[in-house]
């Protein structure tokens, strides 16, 4: 089941953003699973995350948030081996 993006925003945020910031964050692909767009109205997974594009720890986000379910394309499966690696380095 999927819900609005400001359902979503209520769930995840005390004060939750803009319905105009919501729409550019779905819009630049700052959600993982990305929503889908029926109309006017964006419909997002609930369980969806909002990803900041330089954000070392994205890889892990993702990661947790499929919880034991592989990513679903080798694009995710790169950003979070890219995303492990970088983070090794640093606390090395």
């Amino acid at each position: 089941m999927q819900i609005t993006l400001t359902e979503w925003a209520d769930n995840h945020y005390t004060t939750p953003p803009n319905i105009n910031t919501l729409r550019r964050w779905a819009r630049n692909g700052n959600f993982y699973p990305p929503p889908e767009k029926h109309g006017r109205q964006y419909y997002i997974d609930p369980n969806a995350i909002y990803v900041k594009p330089n954000d070392l720890m994205l890889g892990m986000k993702i990661k947790k948030s499929q919880s034991d379910l592989p990513a679903k394309n080798d694009f995710m499966r790169k950003v979070i081996r890219d995303t492990e690696k970088k983070v090794r380095r640093q606390s090395a």
